[in-house]
């Protein structure tokens, strides 16, 4: 049965004579980091647009992808709660969306942790054969202030290699396969070769898009192999993102020694971004003072990227590596209205 939706029942917002202060913003990550991005970005501008890595391999995403063959529709799940108003509407919504089934203990226990948002999306990817248009009707649905695009319309498939220290042996290269393995991967031994399959996968023609018609590209944060790495790992959205006129900022984590990063500090992520995308110049980084243990390395491994550094206290505090929407959106304020109108790097 043929499924009719008639006109998408959303529009992207207008830009104005009136409204010079409307940005155009493209975020970029995944999972819990862009969700931090974009709760702060929509309290700047309604002209927002969040690109989603689709290289997730575990829980209900994972299982959704291997027996329906779709993306993985948890990290879109999570950026269109984010994009959620503050209102009764929007919380709600936000809420329905997250919520996971909890099968009784003697059941067959095939809902148990899938997430109401995922099968929803995956519902509208069967009826309308189209993902982004999918994505769209789940944005209008829950009022997103924003819209949501997947990095790519296939799903992809994140490997890398791992040097452990196999004592008299030496170091041992170990090859490990999939997002979820890849994200602890570091706590073993150091994390090389990060790379995309398939590694000529189309990126989605509306990212690149909207990458093109942006005044700021944020990226980050987010876990740095398996979230904010990705996306440059892909070769049409890499050079998208090394050619568009829009202002590039990157936005650090709040802890660096993660199971994904263990012995790295911040100015070691920095040069992961340049190792992997060596063309790529950015305008300006952000990270919270408290996560740099040495900020004259940091500010100068920055510079080797083109950026100007800024730091500003974003996260919640109290001991807890969780960004503060609040803090967030005003660091990023900061940094958009300290540039003037010269003309981004290229």
């Amino acid at each position: 049965m043929a499924f009719f939706t008639g006109p998408i029942p959303i529009q992207p917002p207008a830009r104005s004579a009136e409204d010079n202060q409307l940005v155009r913003v493209v975020a970029l990550g995944g999972g819990h980091g862009l969700s931090a991005s974009l709760s702060a970005l929509r309290r700047l501008t309604t002209d927002l647009t969040a690109i989603v890595t689709v290289a997730d391999d575990g829980g209900s995403s994972g299982r959704l992808r291997e027996e329906l063959g779709v993306l993985p529709p948890g990290d879109l799940r999570m950026a269109l709660a984010a994009l959620c108003d503050d209102t009764d509407w929007g919380r709600t919504w936000r809420d329905v969306m997250q919520h996971r089934f909890t099968s009784a203990p003697d059941s067959a226990a095939s809902l148990d942790q899938h997430a109401v948002g995922n099968l929803l999306i995956v519902a509208l990817w069967e009826l309308l054969k189209d993902p982004v248009a999918g994505l769209r009707w789940a944005g209008a649905l829950l009022g997103a202030r924003g819209q949501v695009l997947p990095m790519s319309t296939v799903p992809l498939t994140i490997a890398g290699d791992v040097l452990e220290d196999a004592g008299p042996q030496g170091l041992v290269r170990r090859h490990v396969v999939g997002q979820a393995k890849l994200a602890t991967a570091g706590g073993e031994g150091l994390v090389s070769n990060v790379r995309l399959e398939p590694a000529d996968a189309p990126a989605c023609t509306e990212a690149l898009e909207a990458i093109e018609l942006a005044d700021w590209v944020v990226l980050g944060p987010g876990s740095w192999y398996t979230s904010v790495l990705p996306h440059l790992l892909l070769p049409e959205m890499r050079r998208a993102l090394e050619s568009t006129p829009a202002r590039r900022l990157l936005t650090m984590n709040l802890a660096t020694d993660t199971a994904e990063t263990a012995g790295m500090d911040a100015a070691a992520h920095l040069e992961v971004i340049s190792r992997y995308a060596p063309d790529l110049r950015l305008d300006a980084v952000l990270a919270d003072p408290s996560t740099v243990a040495d900020h004259e390395s940091f500010t100068r491994a920055a510079a080797r990227l083109g950026a100007r550094t800024f730091f500003g206290k974003v996260g919640v505090g109290a001991g807890r590596a969780v960004h503060d929407p609040l803090r967030l959106a005003a660091a990023y304020h900061d940094v958009f209205t300290t540039f003037n109108t010269d003309e981004p790097s290229s």
